[in-house]
Order: structure tokens, then sequence, then C-alpha cells
């Protein structure tokens, strides 16, 4: 199988609850882009290092009350097994260092004084996120919001 029909398989994601070492993955379980890049890296993530919840699980806000619904809705986060958030590029930043398949990206991520960069495009992707589709699972208004 491949990353792109893993992708396309709707098979659950590993909970926290199943992987309580691990780093949780939070983002938009509602688009079609965050829902494909997070298949991928639970397609990556051969060392069982990740879990992942959608923002919209009611969970992420029991557990982590201090991330807001608004804060999430504009990045994906990963909160790493001590507790220590990591925000949009800078949670890829962090992922290119936890999965040996990005490794490729460190060096470049981690290019001195270029972060405002990484993040100035992350945000122009995940501000028009919506525009690219959503799943079928969004019925709350949420997507037409934030088309």
């Amino acid at each position: 199988m491949t990353a792109s029909d893993l992708v396309t398989h709707l098979a659950p994601l590993p909970t926290p609850e199943e992987r309580p070492e691990a780093d949780v993955v939070i983002y938009d379980g509602h688009c079609r882009i965050c829902t494909g890049q997070v298949r991928r890296l639970a397609w990556w993530d051969g060392g069982r290092r990740l879990a992942y919840l959608s923002l919209h699980d009611p969970l992420v806000g029991r557990r982590w009350p201090d991330l807001t619904h608004d804060a999430l809705m504009q990045e994906m986060y990963i909160v790493d097994r001590v507790g220590k958030r990591h925000a949009g590029a800078a949670a890829v930043r962090y992922l290119s260092r936890r999965l040996p398949a990005l490794w490729w990206l460190a060096p470049l991520l981690h290019v001195p004084g270029t972060l405002p960069l990484w993040n100035w495009l992350y945000q122009q992707v995940a501000k028009r996120r919506y525009r690219f589709g959503t799943l079928a699972t969004c019925d709350d208004e949420a997507c037409r919001l934030h088309r």
C-alpha cells in the first residue's frame, strides 16, 4: 500500500489513549488537506511516535483547556510528551526532527532566521485550506465560515 492509498483509506488514526507515550498531533479533522497530511504523517511514523486528535474532538478541550478553538483553527498543534506546545511552522520543524522520513527537511527548516518566513507560508496555506474542499463529516457550519 502506498502513502496515497493510505490517505484515501479511512482507517482510524491512533489516539492518545492507544499511544499514551506519543506526541499528540491536533489537526482540523474537517479539512481535507489537513486530514490528508495527517494520514501521511501516520504512514511515515514507523516508530509509532505520534497520536492524533481532531481539534473538533471534545477530548482536546478537556486535556488542553489553554488551547482555544480559535488558535486550533489557525494552526496545527503538537503537544509533545512533556507537554510543550508546537504550533504551525514550528510544529512542522519539530516533526522534521522526530520522524526519520522527514529528516531531509530539517536543514532547510532550521536555517537561522527563517522561521518567520515558514510561519508566513504556513499561515497562507492554513487560512485558505477550506477553499480546497472539506470532508463530508463537516456539517456544523465551520467549513462555510472558513471558506
